[in-house]
């Protein structure tokens, strides 16, 4: 049986090998699923879904207990015939609960140049392709070639001042320093199928795909999955002071259906090796393809883990958008004007060996609004007996 979701006349149908792509009865996979009296974490092992709520009540739990033998937990079927569904029961959420939610942003060199135009435009559209022209001719590939932190990184950076053309953004991703925030409070995430939000009054925006790593609580990356992070170009065009109404929205956020976990079939050089697609199709006929190759970062992914651990600590571990190399310039409307999106537009995000995340696209006024949160998750929790559930 298939996971089936109508949102905007379009049917979204959840098969696990698109979803988690060719091999993933080969992989191991940590999410949630509500089977009908809240959420509980899982694990998928050979395409089987255990329940693993009796060992450890959250995901974030489960993977400070190591991530047990599933055989500890509750073998409930096979992945492909539970039955899931978006909003029925069994219900697929989000894989992740306590965690914090992290972002990298500007790990591209073409990211970085959007950045840039979009704080040079002031956040119009119209204006983005003189300003994308004439720092192009600039800079050009160059940028894609400097290390950042590097000698050469500042003798770029004292030219581009000279001219003019220097650029927060570009401190970012030629300076020593990365940029790290935060995307989206603790349990606020959506999930595969789930509607994703832009804010109602932008007019510019766009979905960011990238991988997203899990961390656990000891700073070291377990797996990896796809994330949406939904961005809007006018507002942090306009200020980059505007970051957080920017990024942080209902439904903002979304992330692929399950966590795939690091073992020797799949490790953190799958994910430096990773290529990422994206496709748009909008009601309207429009249709945008993009991709981002993961070994064009300007960063390590291991260096971004470690900057967001600076001076910091995460007790309940963090996911880590790695950021994205795609940039959509393909004109929707008007020429020149690049694209934003429309209600009903539908993303698709894919890697091949993470499957595919796909969210229609909807307002964030319009989204269903966020309101189970910690208090409610705890409640639920002690409600089930599941905060006394025994650490092994």
């Amino acid at each position: 049986m298939f996971l089936i979701s109508e949102t905007h006349h379009v049917t979204l149908i959840f098969d696990p090998a698109d979803a988690l792509g060719g091999d993933w009865r080969t992989g191991r996979w940590l999410g949630r699923i509500d089977f009908g009296d809240g959420p509980s974490p899982v694990m998928v092992v050979d395409g089987i879904v255990h329940d693993m709520s009796g060992i450890a009540p959250t995901v974030a739990a489960l993977v400070a207990h190591s991530l047990p033998d599933v055989g500890t937990g509750r073998a409930v079927g096979d992945l492909a015939g539970l039955g899931l569904s978006v909003d029925g029961t069994p219900r697929l959420l989000s894989p992740i609960d306590l965690q914090c939610v992290k972002a990298a942003g500007v790990t591209f060199a073409v990211s970085a140049l959007e950045r840039v135009i979009e704080e040079r435009a002031r956040g119009d559209a119209g204006a983005a392709a003189t300003v994308r022209e004439r720092l192009e001719a600039r800079v050009g590939g160059g940028l894609a070639r400097v290390v950042p932190g590097t000698d050469e990184a500042a003798a770029l950076k004292t030219a581009l001042i000279d001219e003019g053309l220097w650029s927060q953004y570009l401190e970012v991703a030629i300076g020593p320093d990365a940029e790290i925030f935060t995307k989206a409070p603790v349990l606020a995430t959506v999930g595969w199928g789930a509607p994703v939000g832009v804010r109602s009054d932008s007019t510019w925006n766009n979905p960011e795909p990238e991988v997203v790593l899990l961390v656990d609580t000891a700073g070291h990356p377990i797996g990896a999955t796809l994330g949406n992070d939904v961005n809007l170009r006018d507002f942090e065009g306009r200020s980059a002071l505007l970051l957080g109404k920017a990024k942080d929205n209902n439904a903002s956020c979304s992330l692929g259906a399950f966590v795939r976990l690091f073992d020797d079939r799949f490790t953190m050089d799958d994910v430096r090796a990773a290529e990422v697609d994206l496709r748009i199709e909008g009601e309207d006929g429009y249709v945008l393809d993009g991709n981002s190759h993961m070994n064009q970062i300007s960063r390590d992914p291991e260096e971004l883990v470690r900057q967001a651990l600076s001076e910091h600590q995460y007790p309940d571990g963090f996911v880590l958008f790695l950021g994205t190399l795609f940039a959509p310039t393909k004109d929707r409307d008007d020429v020149g004007r690049g694209f934003t999106h429309k209600v009903g537009d539908t993303v698709s995000i894919a890697s091949p060996r993470l499957g595919r995340l796909v969210n229609p696209v909807t307002t964030s006024r319009d989204a269903a609004p966020w309101a189970f949160g910690v208090v409610a998750l705890m409640r639920n929790l002690a409600g089930r007996g599941l905060l006394s559930a025994p650490a092994r």
